[in-house]
Formats: C-alpha cells, structure tokens, sequence
C-alpha cells in the first residue's frame, strides 16, 4: 500500500437495542446501516409488517440494486411483470430499472432484511414514509423527492390487479 491509497471502508455495527425505529400502521422499521463511508456505500434495514400489509406501490431505482432476504413469513412481490411470493430463507436481488413492488402475502406476515448496494440517505427517506404512513406529513413530499432518494414510482396494472384479487 501506498502512501496515496485511500481505505474509505469503516465497519458499521448496529446493536439491535440501539437500531432506531420507525412505527407506521402496517409495519415496523428498524434502521441498521447507513454505510456512507464504505467503497460504494449500502443501506440496510429490517422490516416486519402486519398481515396484509402493503409494503411499497410499483416503483424502480436508477442507481441501486435492492436486496430482499425474507426472515420470517411471506412476502408477495412484484418484478418486472411477474409476481411471485417469497418465503423464510428466500432471497431476491432487484438491479436498477426493473419496476418492483412488495407487500405481505394475503394472510400472512412479513420480516424482510433490505439492503440497497449504494449508500442515498434512504434512512430520511424510510423516517418520511412513516411520517406520510401515520398523516404527519402530506404525501407529495414522497413524489417531490423521487431524484434525492432515486425511487421512481410507475404504474403497474400486473401489481394493481395482485392487490385487487386479495
């Protein structure tokens, strides 16, 4: 190593008593890591939602991959065209582009460990969504800030009718 090498990886450990939490009516966030000072970057995050709960209308990302790896329950998402439904164990990567949405599957609960490859402040993205989730905060706050947090909302008729069948 020389003298004009850069190391900008730091570890980032969050105990799960000191990982803050987000509460909205259908789900519980709780905020792991923000790695803004690795190579790259990443955000990490838990989600448990309730039975039925939605998780996130159909939406795609132009810089990030998102990592899915469900924990416990089901989680019913939307690729593409395609829905499937993932169960304990299963794990989905998302490259940037391709329009995805997600939710608990119909009767069931949802623990999902979320991880994004680039570090976008998305934790002030995850406190805001709560803030729109429980009405301390007007909705258009979501679409205005589509650019800052690189989530860009499409319509989906594939997921719109998914919904509508449960």
């Amino acid at each position: 190593m020389t003298e004009n090498t850069i190391t900008s990886s730091l570890p980032v450990l969050t105990r799960h008593a000191d990982a803050e939490t987000c509460v909205d009516p259908s789900s519980t966030m709780r905020l792991l890591g923000e790695g803004r000072h690795t190579e790259g970057g990443f955000t990490s995050y838990r989600s448990t939602f309730a039975e039925g709960a939605v998780g996130a209308p159909a939406h795609f990302h132009t810089k990030a991959t998102e990592l899915f790896f469900v924990i416990g329950g089901s989680l019913r998402v939307l690729v593409g065209d395609e829905v499937t439904v993932l169960r304990d164990g299963d794990f989905l990567a998302v490259p940037p582009h391709i329009p995805h949405a997600f939710a608990a599957a119909p009767g069931c609960t949802a623990d999902v460990l979320f991880v994004f490859d680039r570090a976008m402040d998305r934790f002030a993205y995850l406190r805001l969504l709560g803030r729109v989730m429980r009405g301390e905060a007007d909705p258009k706050e979501i679409a205005e800030s589509a650019e800052r947090f690189d989530n860009h909302y499409v319509e989906s008729a594939v997921w719109r009718a998914a919904l509508e069948a449960s």
